[in-house]
């Protein structure tokens, strides 16, 4: 056993690649996530959140792996209207998204660009708070331009009832180039009283090993692109083993079904390869020796030049 029996490991937010259906193919072949946290929900101009708009939140499409949906949300007329919709379908906490870097979303404010403006998120949290009906935890960064953001923002989240903050170890600057920045976690460690995630880099059980050991007594960790780059590394985590031959039969029928599933939702194998080789950019490393061949799958013009490229790293 690598990890302490307590220990919760969850699945990160990664717009565009962790949909419902990542999550429940994901959570059938690979053991060890605890919990997911999905992409935020766009903000709208009215409060209003039909099924169209949450689709990928709804109760059918989500059994089974614990799932707290994400707000995006500024202004508390639309959190509120989303925090009521959501708990209206059985979701009894939410995140807020303070984390995302994407120059499209922090450009306007909001993700990591509004860590800069502490007294914006104060305000926004003494509002919509007495009366949001799920519980609320806060995803967010170390700052958006500078490490001080964070260390100003902390000790003033402890007067309000968080759930717990999940703290990537970057700047929302950094987006997610560069190492994560250790030094500055443990620093933020030391301003809040709150329940502390970490999230960053966790791509391997050395990492695992290493972060667990200098941040103990933290048993929660929230693992992204790591669970495309290895997969197994929730099992390898808590500690359960599978033969080479499962890992690989896993591998190729994880693939197969995301597959088959986004070509059943998607309309036209355009938008189909374009979703599948957003997931092979970081899949093509769960192959080592291979990553050379990921070329040919990015440069597939067609379905079956596709799936040629893919048969190649498989070797079937």
């Amino acid at each position: 056993m690598n990890s302490s029996p307590d220990t919760c490991l969850y699945m990160a937010p990664l717009k565009g690649i962790t949909d419902s259906l990542f999550r429940q193919v994901y959570s059938r072949h690979f053991p060890g996530i605890d919990r997911a946290v999905a992409p935020f929900v766009n903000p709208q101009k009215t409060p209003r959140y039909p099924d169209k708009l949450i689709a990928d939140l709804l109760p059918e499409k989500n059994p089974g792996l614990p799932l707290i949906p994400q707000a995006l949300n500024t202004e508390a007329e639309g959190f509120l209207a989303l925090g009521d919709r959501l708990y209206d379908l059985g979701y009894e906490e939410l995140n807020w998204n303070l984390g995302c870097p994407v120059k499209m979303v922090a450009g306007k404010g909001r993700g990591s660009g509004l860590l800069p403006y502490p007294d914006k998120i104060i305000d926004l949290l003494e509002q919509i708070l007495p009366k949001l009906k799920p519980a609320l935890s806060i995803k967010m960064r170390l700052g958006y331009r500078s490490h001080l953001e964070a260390l100003a923002l902390l000790p003033r989240l402890d007067s309000f009832p968080l759930t717990e903050i999940i703290l990537h170890a970057r700047l929302g600057t950094q987006l997610y180039r560069g190492p994560v920045q250790l030094d500055h976690f443990d620093l933020c460690r030391e301003k809040t009283s709150h329940r502390l995630i970490y999230n960053g880099d966790l791509v391997s059980l050395d990492d695992f090993i290493s972060l667990a050991a200098r941040f103990k007594p933290i048993n929660r960790w929230m693992i992204g692109r790591g669970l495309l780059i290895n997969p197994f590394l929730p099992a390898e985590i808590k500690g359960i083993s599978l033969s080479r031959g499962e890992r690989q039969k896993k591998l190729q029928r994880f693939h197969d079904d995301i597959y088959d599933g986004l070509k059943e939702r998607l309309s036209g194998p355009g938008h189909l390869l374009g979703r599948m080789k957003q997931v092979w950019i970081y899949y093509i490393h769960a192959f080592p020796g291979k990553e050379k061949l990921l070329k040919k799958i990015t440069r597939a013009a067609s379905e079956k030049s596709f799936l040629t490229a893919v048969d190649s790293v498989f070797e079937r």
